[in-house]
């Protein structure tokens, strides 16, 4: 159950920025306790803020209202380019030749040239950095064959996401009836891009100039100003259209946790940035991200190890595994180690010897496998009599 506290500041006289956080706790479906906050802002239709590493919900406000997202539809654009170049079906150094269609859009643009030669690279960094509309369709025909067929791919990905409140028409974020998103769906999405360095290479740089292939040049400046005056935020997607106001999905990063904050519909570009801010600023401040299973801890000493020609096993987790809490609480997983008691050599690199799994009131949440770091060689015919021989006289 969530309870909300809706205010409606402008009723109140308050017309400068606010934000109003009544902390609640509740049961989620999954059975377990989660801290959740109502964020009410002076003007913002939507806002969310989720961590990162779990994807749990901190605070949200009309979380899963469907409304225009502007620019900010740009972010499965982008998702799905870096996806194309993670299968090797683009790549970054390919050239694209840009369409007529591509160079013709209005809005946000790094004025590419038609039937020109442009960089994968380049319309990419075009549009994390600033918003290029003409940068998005170009790699959307390339990668979809048309924008159409792009749009298309994009709606494939948002059913694979689970996002239930996004219908996508064009792949810029341009007013269309028909597109909308949610502030819970693109932070989603922007959780998905997360996982790409490359994405921060070019989500860090504040200006820079774009070189067209005529040796003209047109300068481009990073439109989420929270990576140049908030500590921490290195990424984010902005977007604004009379229909959609001022939104913006920004991520940060603090003591080993990141926060994803989207805010959509405010009123002015100043206001978005001030609400998103205000969102770290409480994230940070009450909730903290603790490590329970760490990937790089030696698990061996659990194991009698056996019939190897050197006791030099590693076993780890196959991954690193985090839990957000509020600050001063503990978490209610609980880490359970199943490993047999003996392993036989030998053993390689990958092999899958045990599990960890992650409990909650006695109900599994997470199993990670646990393997073997190392391969572990099987002691050869004398060795093997010589430890007999020796347990046998000793």
């Amino acid at each position: 159950m969530n309870f909300k506290s809706v205010i409606n500041l402008k009723t109140i006289g308050i017309v400068s920025f606010a934000i109003v956080l009544a902390l609640t706790m509740f049961m989620t479906g999954q059975g377990g306790m989660v801290y959740a906050v109502e964020t009410v802002t002076s003007n913002s239709k939507a806002s969310v803020l989720m961590e990162y590493g779990t994807g749990e919900v901190l605070a949200e406000y009309n979380s899963t209202e469907q409304l225009p997202i502007a620019s900010v539809t740009k972010l499965m654009t982008i998702l799905l380019t870096m996806e194309s170049i993670e299968k090797g079906d683009l790549s970054l150094d390919q050239i694209i030749i840009t369409s007529e269609n591509a160079s013709g859009m209005g809005g946000s643009q790094v004025f590419i040239d038609a039937n020109a030669e442009y960089k994968v690279s380049n319309l990419l960094k075009a549009v994390i950095v600033a918003s290029a509309n003409d940068a998005s369709v170009a790699l959307a025909e390339e990668i979809g064959g048309s924008e159409e067929g792009f749009v298309q791919m994009m709606n494939n990905r948002a059913t694979e996401l689970g996002l239930e409140n996004t219908n996508y028409v064009n792949c810029s974020g341009l007013p269309a009836p028909s597109q909308y998103s949610c502030a819970k769906d693109v932070a989603k999405v922007m959780r998905e891009l997360i996982d790409y360095p490359l994405y921060f290479e070019y989500s860090r740089i504040w200006m820079e100039d774009f070189q067209h292939p005529s040796g003209r040049v047109t300068g481009m400046a990073n439109t989420n100003k929270l990576v140049k005056f908030y500590k921490g935020c290195d990424a984010g997607k902005t977007g604004s259209t009379s229909e959609a106001g001022y939104c913006l999905s920004a991520t940060a990063e603090r003591n080993n946790m990141r926060l994803i904050s989207v805010v959509l519909g405010a009123e002015t570009s100043k206001e978005r940035f001030a609400d998103a801010s205000a969102q770290f600023d409480w994230g940070f401040k009450n909730f903290e991200s603790v490590r329970l299973v760490n990937a790089t801890e030696n698990l061996a000493d659990k194991v009698e190890l056996q019939k190897a020609k050197n006791n030099n096993l590693v076993l780890v987790p196959e991954e690193d595994f985090w839990s957000v809490t509020k600050r001063g609480d503990t978490t209610n997983l609980e880490v359970n180690i199943d490993l047999p008691s003996r392993l036989s050599a030998p053993l390689e690199a990958g092999d899958v010897v045990g599990k960890i799994l992650l409990t909650e009131q006695g109900e599994v949440k997470k199993e990670i496998n646990i393997i073997v770091a190392e391969n572990v060689e099987q002691q050869g015919y004398f060795g093997t009599t010589k430890t007999i021989l020796t347990r046998w006289y000793f």
